[in-house]
């Protein structure tokens, strides 16, 4: 096991993504690459109605609450980490949600061009006039 940190799609420390709800395959607040993980939860996104509506239609519901799951349900705005694999369904219907870039984690880089990331990448100024992004992706596949 390495201590080394997670890094991100930029090759620098990957970024929480939520906490509030608690998000990750590991409920840490992280979208990170974890062995035994076979959705591949690495891809922090920020969930909209048209994805949510999309991931409920393909058998997955993400709004309702499961108390017994300690699952809050999800809403429009929530950052939340996401199977790969149903991002880019998502993205071939073309109701993709945007990803947060920082708190997304560098093995998505494997399966995903980083042109198509920088297509989707949110930019939380449309959230907050104060907020910023930037930096440019790796094209590293490591």
């Amino acid at each position: 096991m390495t201590t080394d940190p997670d890094r991100n799609v930029f090759g620098t420390e990957l970024e929480p993504c939520s906490t509030d709800p608690m998000t990750g395959f590991l409920r840490d607040g992280c979208c990170r690459r974890v062995e035994g993980d076979r959705g591949r939860h690495e891809l922090c996104a920020v969930l909209t109605e048209e994805f949510l509506q999309f991931s409920k239609a393909r058998g997955n519901d993400l709004t309702t609450p499961r108390p017994e799951l300690e699952f809050p349900g999800l809403e429009p705005g929530d950052h939340w980490c996401l199977c790969l694999g149903r991002w880019l369904e998502a993205e071939e219907e073309g109701c993709a949600p945007p990803v947060v870039l920082e708190s997304t984690h560098e093995a998505v880089l494997r399966d995903v061009d980083p042109d198509l990331l920088r297509e989707h990448e949110y930019d939380p100024r449309d959230d907050d006039p104060s907020g910023s992004s930037s930096g440019s992706v790796s094209g590293s596949t490591n």
